[in-house]
């Protein structure tokens, strides 16, 4: 069994806060087997574990790609058997179940989407190997995860509309692993702030890889800020995780405020807290990433779900001094074979009349 000291620290304080700080019924059960596998397997592999797998660190293969491993290994297995000579069709088979054509379709729209005359810049970054990833793709020389891309391609979105308006602060919310504050690392931004508020333990995992990635001192975190009454965004390093209860503390303004898929993993009345912190905050820019038909509801035969889901059109009326500027489904965001659609949301705040 491995300890981590932080980790059950923050889980503790995490009991006596108010309910609408707490996981929600999507994640409640999920953050504390989280716990479970961390102890027992390691934090230095959590990319590769089930668990990270299935709710913070997608895969365009198995289990992200909809096939087990089992059915992965199978399907090879019978066109290797059956038609041991079609050497093409193997390949093409494997590429598709490994994740390699989608991941590489995504990484073509960022080629040629992007500005790289611009910033934010994003044709230098290539991904850490922190974490152990189960799945990695080199493209020219970078390597880039599901994650990584994701957020790569909702910047190139971004980028569209900044017109020179560069986010020197950036707030996320539920921020995973903390993969936009590495890409954002490399993307030469003058005094670059990226803060992530989640929930333990994903907010421990984040503070970790980022330490790992950019250096424990260029870090800040909750165990360093957890006897503070205001934290002032001005002060803080490169980059800052704090737990859910602490986004209140945060004295400032942000440049852009990011959630990329969790809002739609929460119940409403928690998405509207963080949407009234985000406009106190006095976000410029919003950018989401949200399944535009909402989560899947849970029920007896479906146990993880959200009770009431959050859809696209909910945002207009949860951030009342914003204004939609675009959306995408294609090619920035992701339609499913089953028909359901990852749509890209970019907000502006209102000016002032």
């Amino acid at each position: 069994m491995f300890e981590y000291p932080e980790l059950a620290e923050s889980r503790l304080a995490l009991e006596t806060q108010d309910e609408i700080f707490k996981p929600s019924s999507f994640w409640e059960n999920a953050s504390a087997e989280i716990v479970e596998e961390l102890y027992r397997e390691g934090i230095e592999k959590f990319r590769s574990l089930p668990l990270p797998l299935s709710f913070f660190a997608p895969t365009y293969g198995s289990p992200g790609g909809g096939f087990s491993q089992e059915q992965v290994k199978g399907l090879k297995n019978w066109l290797l058997e059956n038609h041991p000579n079609a050497k093409k069709p193997q390949l093409g088979l494997g590429l598709f179940l490994d994740g390699l054509t989608q991941a590489l379709s995504d990484y073509r729209v960022l080629k040629a989407s992007d500005d790289i005359r611009s910033l934010p810049e994003l044709h230098q970054f290539s991904e850490s190997k922190e974490g152990d990833p189960i799945e990695h793709f080199e493209f020219e020389g970078r390597w880039f995860s599901r994650s990584s891309l994701n957020y790569l391609l909702g910047l190139a979105f971004l980028k569209k509309h900044l017109n020179g308006d560069v986010p020197r602060v950036v707030l996320e919310i539920g921020g995973g692993f903390g993969s936009l504050g590495e890409v954002l690392a490399s993307s030469n931004i003058e005094g670059l702030k990226y803060i992530d508020v989640d929930i333990p333990p994903t907010s421990y995992i984040a503070q970790y890889y980022l330490s790992q990635v950019l250096g424990e001192e260029n870090v800040s975190s909750y165990h360093k800020t957890k006897d503070l009454k205001i934290i002032k965004i001005e002060d803080l390093p490169q980059a800052s995780v704090f737990c859910s209860w602490q986004i209140e503390m945060l004295q400032g303004s942000v440049d852009l405020f990011v959630n990329f898929i969790s809002f739609q993993e929460m119940e409403p009345t928690i998405v509207q807290n963080y949407c009234n912190h985000v406009s106190r905050l006095n976000a410029k820019w919003v950018l989401l990433r949200n399944m535009r038909e909402g989560k899947q509801i849970k029920t007896n035969e479906n146990p993880v779900g959200v009770k009431t889901p959050i859809k696209s059109d909910d945002y207009n009326s949860m951030l009342p001094n914003y204004e939609l500027v675009d959306s995408s489904i294609i090619p920035y965001g992701y339609e499913t074979v089953d028909e359901f659609n990852s749509e890209l949301l970019l907000f502006k705040r209102k000016a002032k009349t």
